[in-house]
């Protein structure tokens, strides 16, 4: 029965975060992020993160 009791002190992991959306992506930071992959070699990073833009702006 103390398990009731321990799960009352903890505190949230958010306490003191801002909590809710964050501002979206501008053009020039997406450009830059592929920018940065293509000269460093990191295709599959940066399918990665094409696909997820992709289904983002598709939804």
């Amino acid at each position: 029965m103390g398990s009731a009791n321990t799960a009352t002190c903890r505190a949230p992991r958010n306490k003191g975060k801002i909590v809710g959306h964050k501002a979206p992506f501008k053009l020039k930071d997406i450009w830059a992020l592929r920018v940065r992959l293509q000269l460093e070699g990191r295709v599959r990073e940066l399918a990665l993160f094409n696909l997820g833009l992709d289904s983002i702006l598709s939804a």
